[in-house]
């Protein structure tokens, strides 16, 4: 037999901690992994031997600690099949892992551990991104969680995308490679072009820019590490695919839109003050839209979110009444502290009631049992039609140059179709929507809101069926018009008038202590519509957000 030759072995001096072997890189409480661990074993009993007692409860510190460092280990080393025996879904995990090195070309990968915190451990990761001769160095940091198994009380990684990369989600893949859409230069209405850097709000709305018209406006691509998301059913559902890193810039072409860059930069100062506030700026007149801005700027909610409206609904509402003959400014109307309908019994914020007042003052007041109370003049499917019809909405068919959700008014019966009078029940909304519906108020006629012209394209826009009424219009205006000099949006409306109207809400969340704070309004030639999730009257919350854009405006 010939000699046998031995493999070369690179010399490391590590040392042992707890049976596993860590090189320490440096960085108070960090230690980077190397591959002589061995995988986890599923345990098993021989016939006649004792059964072992499977161990229950909280993971243990010792076992968060192991667990991490034989799965970091092991992903560090490239062996994606002994990584995922150590999460608690072997199978996704392998396919991620493996990917990791294949799609997504990251090598050269060193994961560092940082601070445990009970069952979670954060971690860095370290690597290069290499592809046809192009490479750049990548960083950055996640985490992940520690459970036990129930079958047979084995901690594991709780596997989900996010631990490969923080901004993964569950079903989308890292990918390397010539960008699928070339980058794109966003300028505003006036040219100033507009960066995420510069507008934190845009990431996600530049991404979706980048990848309607990225073909369309002339740039070349480049070679990029992006999330490609996955595919959903609904386009207002989609999220763009997202740049990680450029390892060689492509070309851009430019992408002019409605936006305006002073205005933005408002936005983006208001909602930066506070926790969970969106907001939208458009012109009533023709639909642009000239802000856009979110606390988060990882998701959309400006332009996707799907949330309960609660009072502003009321005006969509308030037109239905207005246009049936069942509500007249002027004119008497009932507001009692209670209405039961459907078997709910509905009531009024801190029980107030109105005697003898008119539509006008329940409408400036916000006084739920205003509306409730004509739920039974009212068909299951009148409160859709209305908001389809003459406010555009629910027809998943806007077209503004980026994904969108385009408000839902389902059809329901009963209590539901009553909670859906005050915008409760099915109904759901985001900002560009009430800014949209006010804007439809304003002006008498529903304009599509817009952020990238339709003669870039040639796209055609949304269009609602039919108008109000001339009286309808003139009474809706002069509801909203009240409540911005005496209702319930007064403090935040203070000093924006004589032309301009508004709408408080508040919309309750079930597992929310305080209700969603809403706000939309108009002044001149300009609307917005704010939220703030969790942030209680929306005369307090929201206002202020949307009386300093109107405002800043002029």
């Amino acid at each position: 037999m010939g000699k046998r030759r031995r493999a070369a072995r690179r010399r490391t001096h590590p040392a042992v901690i707890g049976g596993v072997v860590a090189v320490v890189v440096g960085g108070a409480g960090f230690a980077a992994y190397s591959l002589l661990s061995d995988a986890p074993k599923d345990e098993s009993t021989a016939a006649g031997s004792v059964v072992k007692k499977v161990k229950t409860g909280p993971v243990t510190t010792a076992e968060v600690r192991a667990t991490a460092d034989g799965f970091l280990t092991a992903w560090q080393s490239g062996d994606a099949a002994k990584a995922a025996a150590y999460t608690d879904a072997s199978a996704a995990a392998q396919t991620a892992l493996t990917g990791y090195r294949k799609d997504a070309h990251i090598d050269e990968v060193t994961l560092t551990r940082g601070k445990v915190s009970d069952a979670t451990v954060a971690f860095k990761v370290a690597g290069t991104v290499a592809y046809k001769g192009k490479s750049k160095p990548l960083a950055y940091e996640s985490d992940f969680t520690v459970v036990r198994r129930a079958k047979d009380g084995k901690p594991l990684v709780r596997w989900q995308a996010s631990v490969v990369h923080p901004d993964l989600k569950d079903g989308d893949t890292l990918v390397t490679g010539a960008a699928g859409d070339p980058p794109i230069k966003a300028v505003d209405r006036g040219g100033a072009e507009l960066t995420a850097a510069k507008y934190p709000s845009l990431g996600t709305v530049l991404d979706g820019l980048r990848e309607k018209y990225g073909k369309k406006a002339g740039g070349t691509a480049g070679i990029e590490l992006r999330i490609v998301r996955k595919e959903t059913k609904k386009k207002s559902e989609q999220t763009p695919d997202k740049t990680l890193l450029t390892l060689s810039e492509g070309t851009p072409g430019t992408v002019k839109t409605t936006l305006s860059a002073t205005m933005q930069a408002a936005a983006e100062q208001q909602v930066s003050s506070r926790e969970r506030a969106s907001v939208v700026v458009m012109r009533p007149s023709t639909g642009e839209i000239l802000a856009v801005a979110n606390s988060n700027p990882n998701f959309n909610t400006a332009f996707q979110g799907s949330l309960a409206p609660g009072s502003t609904m009321k005006i969509v509402t308030s037109s239905l009444l207005l246009e049936k003959g069942l509500a007249e400014a002027d004119k008497a109307h009932p507001c009692p502290k209670y209405v039961t309908y459907g078997g709910w019994k509905f009531q009024n914020d801190d029980k107030f009631e109105i005697k003898n007042g008119t539509f006008k003052s329940s409408f400036a007041a916000s006084c739920n049992t205003a509306f409730i109370s004509q739920a039974k003049e009212l068909s299951d499917d009148d409160l859709t039609k209305q908001a389809q019809q003459v406010f555009g909405l629910s027809m998943n068919n806007w077209a503004i140059g980026v994904p969108t959700f385009d408000g839902s008014v389902p059809v329901q019966s009963n209590a539901q179709m009553a909670a859906s009078l005050i915008g409760q029940g099915g109904v759901r909304m985001n900002p560009l929507n009430m800014a949209s519906v006010v804007s439809t108020a304003k002006t008498g006629v529903f304009h599509q809101p817009y952020l990238v012209s339709p003669t870039v394209d040639g796209r055609a826009l949304a269009k609602a069926s039919r108008t109000m009424s001339a009286s309808t219009v003139s009474q809706l205006r002069e509801l909203l018009t009240y409540t911005a000099a005496a209702g319930t949006a007064a403090e935040a409306m203070s000093g924006l008038g004589p032309d301009y109207g508004a709408k408080t809400g508040s919309a309750e969340v079930d597992g929310q202590k305080e209700p969603n704070g809403w706000f939309t309004a108009w002044r001149g030639d300009l609307a917005a519509a704010a939220v703030v999730q969790q942030g209680g009257h929306g005369g307090d919350s929201a206002g202020p957000v949307v009386a300093a854009l109107l405002r800043a405006g002029g």
